[in-house]
């Protein structure tokens, strides 16, 4: 399956972290959530996930390809677009990341014309047997 997102956001804005006093302990302690860009960006996704057909997350293991298109010179990070897209598609197009076995991913030159995005193909990964495995 194929689809086209949003162009991500940036890492350093998809989590939030926050420090509290736990009550029983009286210690400090701290909890990381995903921020109100992180679920508008998530809630994103999916509305383009479903209307590219995806109805339920796959099952087993999987190969997630990306594509970076940004608009100008300015891009993020390759890694941090994965990140963030990985933990965005999570729940929607597959039940969780442990189920990501490869992954491919490309920086490509800026569309000032088709504007910033992301471009993700989602593959059911074959796992090779042992036999085979041993064969290659």
């Amino acid at each position: 399956m194929k689809l086209v997102l949003a162009y991500p956001v940036s890492a350093n804005r998809y989590w939030r972290t926050f420090a509290y006093l736990a009550k029983a302990t009286r210690k400090p302690s701290a909890v990381t959530v995903p921020s109100e860009e992180a679920k508008a960006y998530k809630e994103e996704c999916g509305w383009r996930a479903k209307a590219a057909g995806v109805r339920s997350p796959l099952t087993g293991a999987i190969e997630l390809r990306f594509r970076l298109v940004p608009a100008s010179r300015v891009c993020m990070d390759l890694d941090n677009a994965l990140k963030v897209s990985i933990d965005a598609l999570k729940g929607i197009v597959f039940d969780d990341d442990s189920q990501v076995y490869k992954i491919v991913a490309e920086r490509s030159d800026p569309d000032p014309v088709g504007g910033a995005r992301l471009e993700v193909e989602i593959l059911p990964l074959v796992m090779p047997t042992a036999l085979e495995a041993a064969a290659a």
